[in-house]
């Protein structure tokens, strides 16, 4: 019998390929702690195993400390390479050992770059061979998984997996030289900080400066807009309406000034009502960016959890391979077969029933294309159990998808002019005359009912009042990371994939702060103003373009990866010249605004104890908390949680008047709070203390006492910090309005518990 090694890429997708492919239930087995599926299919025995993603990494070919230029990078085991993936070396172990005696391989990985990349590799360096067939597939349901193994390509995607191994050696070659040139450019100026840039990370960061650099820049003017507030008589009796001036923004007051005299207190008449018909066609089926986009939009989720949440969709099988550019579905997915099964949920009955009454089904097509994947699609697979976001990604992916099938909707803006004199003023509303496919998107689009009163031409209107309001323009508005994530698509920076992980990068390496507004940070806009007057080429937008277009080239496969990688070592070899030149001037530069952005991180206010000096943040033996400068002079301090993150507010505590901080906590809102423990805002209910005094922890049983933090009042274990245990007051406390106090879970707690367990054994 013939012996065949399948590699998935995760563990999920392998179980799913081995029950499809099995007749029986699969074999599983197990070899030093990894688990693996035998299953016979015809005259084959099939071994399926799994990657856990990519078992090889790139790393120093000779390490000679830190230094620059390397230009010699080699593929390694990555628990060789990389200290947190140690886990590895038993999949790659069980794989060598398998494919040993195996005599066909098969390549399951995802069907994108970094999925053959990965098959790839372990072909190369686990099998010692090139030659695979590759299973091809955009779902993991049991028909798909079928299909795509009896129609098993005759061999791995060659363009695909070369333009995965050039991007990795171009990101390491960029990522390595550059990093460790702007950090020992500032060790070489006096002060070491380990530094990080790299090839789309540098180009994404001068995007964000420059967007700040617009807004600081930015010069408000004065404009005004004139307004007529008047009185229509209709059937139903007397109706306001407002109407705009058509001259719209007036910059010269002298202008708004006499229209304003020339109309006020003049009776207005109707001089036109135009209506129109407009056509709304239905939304396209959603790729990978247009589903980030609109989950930000609706839930306000990052790029980064969007994907994670739709990733884990189509490992359950549910729904289809998100990292897609398609906005396109082939009709050989079988649309009413998934708009029936959807049916079968009853939250999408009503709607899937409708759509199955039409003469035709066929989605509304979009522009972009992906020779990979379709657009994302629900699989019609009904879910057993989805968490809260989950369910929100599902219900948008399912809800778009169907509403693509939808029928055009229709609105009719209404257009009304008032003339006043030789003025005109223009008042519009838009209604929705037919729902269409708006009714199966809700709530994620709402009907339009902006509603004019029923009105004439020739008719009069009474001039209650013309108002003059004074506006300034505003400036641009900064990058929220959906738009951030749209110019880098625009700009040919980045992949679908890997976007959204260089903005979470620039977030944690505090090039970034903020979620739904990006702003740079003091340190982000000097390090790319410091780059762009030293060395440009490191921060350029047209540079890291040019070597995408070079990738899809060798994707294509008209340009080698040798010929790429030589042109990117001998352009990388140009900017480190230039940079050494200038190394300890960049330094220099760098740390000097790295002393400036930890001040200005670090400041809280002033001080409210001594009205003299400044509260700034500092770290100390048990994590950070506020203090003023003027220690030991002045010794008010205050004590900040270790488990969020804080910057400084511009607020000001209404009730005590201390200053303010924003707290930010993972997977919740920021919340702002005063730092005074002691301000009455934060004090509970005196009944329900003396309710809950002379209580015992319930983890190591000291007493429990009452103890005050930013959070307001809480009791806490007088055994702290060896026992963390902790409850809220009341309802009404200032902690549990912003935020559930919870029994501590860390590893302290639990030994604590543990303790008290041995203890209590022991007695017995």
């Amino acid at each position: 019998m013939e012996r065949v090694l399948l590699i998935a890429e995760k563990p999920a997708a392998a179980r799913k390929i081995a029950f499809a492919l099995s007749e029986k239930t699969p074999m599983k087995k197990n070899e030093n702690g990894v688990s693996y599926l035998v299953c016979k299919v015809d005259d084959a025995e099939i071994f399926i195993v799994s990657a856990v993603g990519h078992l090889f990494a790139l790393d120093e070919k000779e390490k000679k400390g830190w230094s620059y230029p390397v230009f010699d990078p080699v593929w390694v085991p990555s628990y060789k390479a990389k200290k947190d993936t140690k886990y590895t070396k038993k999949y790659l172990d069980l794989i060598k050992k398998l494919a040993r005696s195996s005599e066909r391989f098969i390549i399951a990985c995802d069907y994108d770059v970094e999925g053959e990349v990965i098959g790839y590799n372990i072909l190369r360096f686990a099998c010692n061979t090139e030659e695979a067939q590759r299973m091809k597939f955009s779902t993991l349901t049991k028909s798909d998984l079928l299909k795509a193994f009896d129609n098993l390509e005759p061999r791995v995607n060659y363009g695909m997996a070369n333009a995965g191994i050039a991007r990795h050696n171009l990101d390491w070659l960029y990522g390595i030289n550059l990093s460790r040139a702007l950090s020992i450019a500032t060790k070489k100026a006096g002060r070491m900080r380990v530094m990080s840039i790299g090839r789309v990370q540098g180009p994404a960061l001068r995007i964000l400066a420059e967007r700040e650099k617009e807004i600081e820049n930015f010069k408000p003017e004065k404009y005004w807009e004139i307004y007529l507030e008047g009185i229509a008589e209709t059937k139903e009796g007397e109706e306001y309406i407002e109407a705009k001036n058509k001259r719209g923004e007036i910059f010269e007051k002298a202008i708004a000034d006499e229209i304003l005299k020339k109309t006020t207190g003049k009776e207005g008449i109707i001089s036109d009502v135009s209506t129109q018909r407009i056509k709304r066609l239905p939304p396209t089926p959603f790729d990978l960016t247009t589903l980030q986009t609109e989950a930000y939009r609706v839930f306000k989720f990052s790029p980064k959890k969007t994907l994670d949440i739709a990733q884990d969709l189509y490992l359950k099988g549910y729904t289809s391979y998100p990292r897609t550019s398609s906005q396109k579905l082939p009709p050989t997915i079988g649309y009413k077969k998934i708009i029936d099964a959807i049916g079968k949920i009853e939250k999408y009955n009503d709607l899937c029933n409708k759509l199955l009454k039409k003469n035709k089904l066929y989605p509304m097509q979009g522009k972009k294309e992906d020779p990979a994947h379709p657009a994302i699609y629900p699989t019609g697979v009904v879910p057993k159990k989805l968490d809260t976001n989950q369910e929100k990604i599902y219900d948008l992916i399912v809800k778009r998808f169907l509403a693509s099938f939808g029928d055009p909707a229709y609105e009719q803006n209404t257009t009304i002019t008032i003339s006043i004199e030789d003025e005109k003023f223009v008042s519009s509303g838009k209604i929705t005359i037919e729902e269409g496919w708006y009714e199966i998107y809700a709530p994620y689009i709402k009907s339009k009912r902006e509603v004019l009163p029923d009105l004439s031409i020739g008719q009069k209107i009474k001039n209650k009042k013309i108002r003059l309001d004074a506006k300034e323009t505003q400036p641009p508005k900064r990058y929220s990371q959906s738009s951030l994530l749209k110019e880098l698509e625009k700009r040919g920076l980045g992949t679908k994939a890997t976007r959204a992980a260089i903005i979470e990068t620039l977030l944690k390496r505090h090039y970034v702060i903020g979620n739904d507004a990006l702003k740079c940070t003091e340190f982000g806009l000097k390090t790319v103003e410091v780059l762009k007057k030293n060395c440009e080429d490191i921060v350029s937008v047209e540079l890291t373009r040019h070597f995408e277009s070079e990738l899809d080239d060798i994707m294509n496969n008209k340009k080698t990866v040798d010929s790429v990688i030589d042109e990117a070592k001998k352009t990388l070899s140009e900017i480190l010249d230039t940079f050494k030149k200038k190394e300890l001037e960049i330094g220099k530069e760098l740390i000097e605004a790295n002393k400036k952005a930890e001040k200005k991180a670090s400041l809280i206010g002033k001080c409210p104890v001594c009205k003299q000096g400044n509260l700034v943040m500092k770290e100390g033996k048990y994590g950070k908390f506020i203090a003023c400068e003027r220690y030991p002079d002045c010794k008010a301090n205050f004590a900040l949680p270790s488990n969020a993150l804080i910057e400084p507010s511009d607020d000001i505590c209404s009730v005590c008047g201390y200053p303010m901080v924003k707290v930010i906590k993972k997977g919740k809102r920021p919340v702002t709070l005063c730092i005074n423990p002691q301000c009455p805002s934060k004090k509970s209910d005196s009944k329900t203390k003396e309710d809950k005094a002379e209580r015992k922890c319930p983890v190591c049983g000291k007493p429990l006492v009452l103890r005050k933090s930013l959070y307001g009042e809480f009791y806490g274990c007088s055994g702290f910090p060896k026992c963390k245990y902790t409850e809220q007051i009341d309802s009404n406390s200032s902690y549990s309005n912003s935020h559930s106090l919870k029994k501590n879970k860390s590893k302290s707690s639990k030994s604590s518990s543990e303790k008290a367990k041995i203890a209590k054994s022991k007695k017995q």
